[in-house]
């Protein structure tokens, strides 16, 4: 019977899923070589005109391509050479010593079976090679790293990554590292595993709200699942939301942070070619729009001024052609 009502509420909502105008990128980047998959924007503070965008090349051959703001490969800044690179995130002004902070850039290489972390802008590695994860239960794919996103604390200022796989238990399912300065490189203690899996596909888009300490993620055909980012902060389930919205694989996830709370939960509507917006304080759905990419898996959000062509922030998102598309926030939703 839930079958049934999973298969009609799906049609019902493919059936009623409105004509949307497309809105159109700014620009389209340069093509990768196999398949484009996750997005993460590196904000330069000191030249934001010189801001960075990573995207994975997610393949045996892979890459994390570096992309400068007109959407052209930058050679020096991209890591080739990867083993199936999944997801990515970045962060800043994280403490690798008494004398040394630095931007850093995080990944998951799947077929490696790690995650691994670099300088940004430097490119420079930091993880001692990779880091191993998920080597305590090996079934079927359970060891297989997907998803990824790091959290910076507020409440201690230590930095967390969150790490998902391509399957998994029911429960448990995403581990929590703290990064621990070790001099030249950063060392990784498990703080944590958590979350609720419902067994039906996978998750692999994982999002961090770290103004307000909260972690989602996609559980694909199932919903999105919302928990506490701090480690000690309790290992409930907030909530599941959004299963009504979304035609069938639940995807990339981006928080458009603006001051006060305010702001955006985007999250791609996979084989529906939209991107549907929840309310960042409520997690109410607010609407959908089409912005002209084909089965997204990642996308990703800024919400500040870096150029002429983005004044107002940007948004990218992955398109199945082998590119990313770029947006000017301000042509997609109103700053809140």
């Amino acid at each position: 019977m839930r079958k049934i009502l999973i298969v009609l509420a799906s049609i019902a909502l493919a059936s009623c899923s409105p004509n949307l105008p497309e809105i159109k990128p700014t620009l389209i980047t340069e093509s990768t070589l196999h398949d484009t998959d996750d997005p993460a924007i590196w904000v330069n503070k000191e030249d934001t005109k010189r801001s960075i965008v990573f995207g994975t090349d997610k393949n045996t051959n892979g890459a994390i391509y570096a992309f400068d703001l007109d959407g052209k490969i930058i050679e020096e800044k991209t890591l080739r050479g990867l083993k199936r690179p999944n997801n990515v995130d970045v962060e800043y002004n994280i403490k690798l010593n008494d004398s040394v902070t630095t931007d850093i850039l995080m990944f998951t290489e799947r077929e490696r079976e790690q995650i691994r972390l670099f300088s940004v802008p430097d490119m420079k590695p930091l993880d001692q090679g990779g880091f191993k994860v998920f080597q305590e239960k090996r079934k079927d794919e359970w060891n297989l790293p997907m998803g990824i996103s790091i959290f910076k604390s507020s409440k201690n200022n230590k930095t967390y990554v969150i790490v998902g796989r391509k399957n998994g238990p029911k429960t448990n399912y995403l581990h929590q590292f703290e990064l621990i300065p070790a001099g030249n490189h950063f060392e990784f203690k498990l703080v944590r595993k958590f979350g609720n899996f419902s067994g039906e596909k996978e998750i692999e888009a994982i999002a961090v709200d770290q103004e307000l300490g909260y972690i989602y993620y996609a559980d694909e055909k199932v919903c999105i699942r919302k928990y506490k980012a701090e480690p000690d902060a309790g290992n409930e389930e907030i909530s599941c939301f959004g299963a009504e919205n979304f035609n069938r694989d639940i995807e990339g996830i981006a928080i458009a942070a603006y001051e006060n709370g305010e702001g955006y939960i985007i999250v791609s509507d996979q084989q529906e070619q939209t991107f549907n917006f929840f309310d960042r304080k409520t997690n109410e759905f607010l609407f959908a729009k089409n912005l002209g990419t084909s089965e997204t898996d990642g996308c990703e959000v800024f919400t500040g001024y870096l150029n002429e062509k983005f004044p107002n922030g940007l948004f990218v998102a992955m398109n199945n052609n082998k590119n990313f598309y770029f947006y000017d926030l301000s042509k997609i939703v109103e700053a809140k």
